[in-house]
């Protein structure tokens, strides 16, 4: 997954390429040995932003008819699964008349799935990283564009394993992405992409309902639940209001969160991004609300000093008190005020460490009256630190 966007970049951190940025200028660098023209000691392209990097090649080979270049991708500071991957593309001339071809090589995923935005049957190079490439080659070879252009990433089909590919219906090796061709370190933006993605490709399946799951535990423990397949489940991560926004935008009749007891908890104060330094979850605040739930006052001043979210649901159980209904219950009414439509019924399930189902707020149509409360019934539900 490549952090991919247009967000202010961190001062302390190195921008790098995507995927698609680097199979155009190794296009744009076979393209011109192909011609005649020799490979560039440096190769630049034209980012759509406007930008004009320069890019070194790591590979270079010409033969009968075609000819190839490689580029090692630099992620910047970004964790990114491809980093240090050779980006290669193999151009040939091709059929007249027939415009660029674009095919997958070594590593290169195919599309098997609707709902992504290349067809299925299609190699997984996305809309922008051919629009890329389609420039590159102008850029050399004007207006004669009748070529086979062949995307390649020795090692991609292991790489692709530590993405969502495989969800999706992407079969065979990585995805070619990048929509600015920057990579900006530590960016949210590629994974609400997915989380997009995720829910076109179960829209375009038939899906009525997917489950968007904080984690892996609780990912495993909705699909048990509800013993939903693989294409339901979306990635969501932290993302709650990136994920309820899209599918406000493109509904399906029945969504289901699932979380541990503190990520649900923070979506209970009112958090739609529910990452660690988006805000803590409030003891005090929950101390209260188990109280109101019939929490003892030894009870509730042992939740108040808890270390942890995870601590104060073990007390509040062994007690018998229902503190993840209640949670469940104003969860609910968080992501409700995200939707607010009668179409779309909204759950909400609440999982320990070992997967058991410790808190529930059963489908509700996500437009019932409870979703218009004013969201301050949870003590500051808007607390950020």
């Amino acid at each position: 997954m490549e952090a991919e966007s247009n967000e202010a970049e961190s001062k302390d951190l190195r921008r790098g390429w995507t995927t698609g940025a680097c199979a155009a200028a190794a296009t744009k660098a076979a393209c011109l040995a192909l011609t005649g023209q020799g490979f560039p000691d440096l190769v630049e392209i034209t980012l759509p932003g406007g930008q004009r990097p320069g890019f070194t090649l790591a590979l270079e080979e010409t033969g009968e008819g075609f000819a190839r270049a490689g580029i090692v991708k630099d992620a910047g500071d970004d964790p990114d699964v491809t980093h240090g991957a050779l980006i290669v593309s193999t151009v040939r001339r091709g059929v007249p008349g027939a415009g660029i071809r674009f095919l997958a090589g070594e590593g290169v995923g195919m599309v098997t799935r609707p709902g992504l935005p290349i067809a299925p049957g299609e190699p997984a190079i996305n809309p922008m990283p051919r629009q890329m490439i389609a420039e590159a080659i102008a850029e050399v070879a004007g207006g004669a564009t009748d070529f086979d252009v062949e995307i390649s990433v020795p090692g991609g089909e292991i790489l692709a394993q530590k993405t969502l590919n495989g969800r999706l219906g992407i079969v065979g090796g990585l995805s070619i992405l990048g929509t600015t061709g920057i990579v900006i370190p530590f960016s949210c933006s590629a994974w609400i992409h997915s989380i997009w993605r995720g829910i076109d490709v179960a829209r375009a399946s038939g899906l009525t309902h997917v489950a968007g799951a904080t984690g892996m535990t609780s990912e495993q423990a909705v699909q048990a639940h509800h013993r939903l397949p693989e294409t339901a489940l979306i990635d969501m991560g932290d993302f709650v209001g990136g994920m309820l926004k899209y599918l406000r935008r493109h509904p399906v009749e029945r969504i289901t969160i699932a979380g541990g007891v503190a990520k649900i908890t923070k979506l209970a104060q009112g958090m739609l991004d529910v990452h660690s330094k988006r805000g803590l979850a409030d003891l005090e605040a929950l101390a209260k609300l188990a109280g109101e739930a019939g929490a003892s006052e030894r009870l509730t001043a042992e939740i108040r000093t808890a270390n942890t979210v995870a601590l104060a649901f073990q007390m509040a159980a062994h007690d018998g008190v229902p503190l993840g209904d209640s949670i469940a219950a104003l969860a609910w009414q968080t992501a409700a005020s995200a939707l607010r439509s009668h179409d779309i019924a909204l759950e909400i399930l609440i999982f320990d460490r070992d997967g058991r189902l410790v808190g529930e707020a059963p489908f509700t149509p996500s437009d019932h009256p409870s979703s218009l409360l004013p969201l301050t019934s949870f003590g500051d539900r808007n607390r950020r630190t």
